[in-house]
């Protein structure tokens, strides 16, 4: 394992080309500076603090200083490394973009509309070095900041996404272990306090279908199993898994089921 350095003294942003052959392994080894590595084409792994993640195109890697990484190419990988100094982030960026890139190594995959955002400033910051004037060096921490602040945002969009998704899967538990009671949109409002309509959009987002839907079809499963494996009245099944009425519970098992309790048990047995 060994420390790789960079002269970025000058400007504090650098940004070129890392070629891969098939099979070709970059050992461990970590650096004093921050870099990007976007995956431009090919496909490979990366390994950051010993945890593997897939790198192909169209994913990015922010790497800390004094991060240990390694690289290893399944075919012909090529990467665009974008170097920059610790002191360009104090020079030129926001304390707020700051704290986000500075504390560990993060990893990205990068939809259609993030990456074609990603690659033109890459472009961008290609076409300053190679036509280098007094401004360079301004152009180049610009490109970076709009850089930094996509990542940053794409961070937020992760967090907020998985807090929807466990929101969702806490209502899904409430679900399964109380669809006998008479839950209402309102109940489950309260109960989570946040709108029906923002609880069905967060729960339809991750299960295609809204905490109501779902209650009705955990309800009919669970009658199905009651009328296969017992001799209870309908009735009494209505009863037990939920339904005030009785007409309510043959309006849904129609619906879901295409057949009424009656003639399902019939045509099981």
């Amino acid at each position: 394992m060994n420390s790789q350095q960079l002269d970025l003294t000058n400007i504090g942003v650098h940004l070129y080309e890392n070629k891969h052959s098939k099979g070709n392994e970059v050992s461990g080894h970590y650096h004093d500076h921050f870099q990007i590595l976007y995956a431009l084409d090919g496909e490979g792994e990366i390994f950051i603090d010993g945890k593997k993640y897939d790198f192909s195109s169209d994913q990015v890697v922010l790497i800390v200083p004094n991060c240990v990484h390694s690289i290893q190419a399944s075919a012909k990988l090529t990467v665009l490394v974008l170097a920059f100094s610790a002191s360009i982030l104090n020079q030129f960026l926001d304390n707020e973009i700051i704290r986000t890139v500075q504390h560990k190594s993060l990893y990205y995959n990068l939809d259609s509309i993030k990456a074609s955002e990603v690659r033109q400033l890459l472009r961008k910051m290609l076409f300053e070095q190679t036509n280098y004037d007094e401004l360079c060096k301004y152009s180049l921490a610009v490109y970076l900041t709009e850089l930094l602040l996509i990542l940053k945002r794409l961070k937020e969009e992760k967090t907020v996404l998985n807090a929807h998704d466990r929101r969702a899967g806490q209502i899904k538990d409430y679900i399964d272990m109380n669809y006998f009671q008479n839950i209402t949109a309102d109940d489950l409002s309260l109960k989570f306090g946040i709108s029906p309509r923002y609880i069905n959009e967060i729960y339809k987002s991750k299960y295609h279908e809204t905490p109501l839907q779902y209650l009705q079809k955990i309800r009919i499963d669970r009658s199905k199993v009651l009328l296969i494996e017992t001799d209870k009245d309908i009735v009494t099944i209505s009863f037990e898994v939920g339904y005030e009425t009785l007409s309510s519970f043959y309006r849904s098992f129609r619906n879901l089921v295409g057949m009424s309790p009656n003639k399902f048990r019939t045509s099981i047995r």
